[in-house]
C-alpha cells in the first residue's frame, strides 16, 4: 500500500518562496512507487488551494502555485483539505512551511485538533523554536552556552529609541546582529558596526516582526549539526558554513550559493562530541521531534556556543540538513521516508494516552 502523503507548502510569510523551493525538492525526491503525493498550496494571501494528486515530478515551482479555482472555503477546510482524491483520509501530512503561520506551531495545532499524523515538531517545540527570544531563554534554563543578547518589542522601541540603542551598545557592543525574533532563513537580519547601522537595522527588522533580538557578535566558525529522531535523537556529521560575505544571509542560502559548505567540518573528535551533546540537549529541552538543525559558533579555543535551532530546515539544493545526512550515509529519499516513519511513530504513541471525562 502506498502512503498517502499530503504536502503543505507556500504560506503567508516572507519565506513563501523558500517553502516552494523546499516542496519542489521533496516532490522530486519522493518515490512514486511508495507514495501518493497530494499537494496543498497556501498562497501569499493565505488562501488554501488543494491541487490534484501528482503522478509525476513537477518541473518548477510555478507548477505548484495553483489557481484559486480549487480554493477551499473555510467551512470545507477541515474535511476537504486532508482527504485524498478517493475521499480517503491522508496517512501523513508533511508541512513544508517556513516562518510565521506554518513553522511556529499554528499549523501543527490544527493538525493536532484534526488528529492527523504530521512530519516534524509539535506545537510547543515549533512555537518556541520560531521565537528566538523564547528559544534562547529555554537554552539558558537548560544551561547551554550561548552569546549575550537583548530583545525589544516594537512599541517599546518606538517610545524610547535612543535608550534601546544605548542598551545594545552598553550590554553587547559592536559588532552585533539585529534579527526579527520570529523569522528564519536569514530574512531581515543585519550586521551592525556603528550607531547608524544599528538604527537602520532596527527599522529593517521591525518590518518583519513586532519583536527583535540583538545578539553579540563573536569571532567564530559557523558549525551546524542535523538531528533526527523522536525520544532517542541521532546526530549527523558536522558541517561548516564559510560565507564569502560578512554572514550567511538569505541570498547566500537560497539564490547565489555564494558560500562554501564544508562537510564534514574540520573539527576534532572532542569538538564534535561537544556539539553532539549540545545538539541533543537542545532538542530535548524544546521537546522536539522528527528533525532539527542545530547551529553553533565554535571559537578558536574550541568553545561551542549554540546559536539557534531550526525546527523546519529547508530541503533546497543549497540546504545543509539533507547534505549533512547524505554525508552521514542517509540519502535524501531515505531521509524523507525516515521522517514519515517518525511522524507515524509519534502519532501512534499519542493515541495511547488515556483521557478521563
Amino acid at each position: 500500500m502506498k502512503t498517502k502523503l499530503g504536502l503543505l507548502y507556500g504560506g503567508k510569510s516572507a519565506e513563501h518562496q523558500v517553502s516552494l523551493q523546499t516542496a519542489l525538492a521533496v516532490i522530486r525526491a519522493l518515490d512514486l512507487e511508495k507514495f501518493e503525493i497530494h499537494p496543498i498550496y497556501i498562497n501569499t494571501e493565505g488562501k488554501w488551494i488543494k491541487g490534484p494528486q501528482l503522478s509525476e515530478p513537477v518541473e518548477n515551482v510555478k507548477a505548484l502555485e495553483f489557481s484559486e479555482g480549487n480554493q477551499l472555503s473555510p467551512l470545507s477546510l477541515a474535511p476537504a483539505l486532508f482527504q485524498a482524491d478517493k475521499q480517503e483520509t491522508l496517512d501523513v501530512i508533511f508541512p513544508l512551511l517556513h516562518g510565521p503561520n506554518g513553522e511556529d506551531g499554528t499549523v501543527q495545532g490544527l493538525l493536532e485538533l484534526l488528529n492527523l499524523p504530521y512530519v516534524g515538531n509539535g506545537v510547543l517545540a515549533s512555537a518556541a523554536g520560531m521565537d528566538k527570544v523564547m528559544m534562547k531563554n529555554v537554552f539558558a534554563q537548560a544551561g547551554l552556552a550561548q552569546v549575550n543578547y537583548v530583545a525589544f518589542i516594537k512599541s517599546e522601541w518606538e517610545k524610547a529609541k535612543a535608550e534601546a540603542y544605548s542598551k545594545v551598545e552598553m550590554e553587547l557592543g559592536y559588532p552585533c546582529f539585529v534579527k526579527p525574533a520570529n523569522l528564519g532563513s536569514s530574512v531581515g537580519i543585519s550586521k551592525c558596526t556603528n550607531r547608524a547601522e544599528l538604527e537602520a537595522a532596527f527599522a529593517e527588522a521591525f518590518q518583519f516582526d513586532r519583536k527583535v533580538i540583538i545578539e553579540e557578535g563573536v569571532v567564530a566558525r559557523e558549525i551546524e549539526v542535523a538531528v533526527l529522531g523522536n525520544d532517542e535523537p541521532e546526530c549527523s556529521v558536522a558541517g561548516e558554513i564559510v560565507p564569502k560575505k560578512d554572514f550567511y544571509d538569505y541570498k547566500a542560502k537560497y539564490e547565489s550559493g555564494d558560500t562554501a559548505l564544508i562537510i564534514p567540518a574540520d573539527i576534532t573528535d572532542e569538538e564534535y562530541a561537544q556539539l553532539n551533546e549540545m545538539a541533543v540537549k537542545a532538542f530535548k529541552a524544546l521537546d522536539c521531534s522528527g528533525l532539527v538543525r542545530a547551529d553553533f559558533f565554535l571559537t578558536k579555543d574550541g568553545k561551542a556556543l549554540i546559536n539557534e535551532v531550526n525546527t523546519m530546515p529547508g530541503f533546497t539544493p543549497f540546504s545543509m540538513f539533507p547534505l549533512l545526512w547524505k554525508h552521514t550515509g542517509v540519502e535524501y529519499p531515505q531521509l524523507i521516508e525516515r521522517l514519515v516513519s517518525l511522524a507515524k511513530e509519534r502519532h501512534a504513541e499519542k493515541q495511547q494516552i488515556k483521557f478521563t471525562f
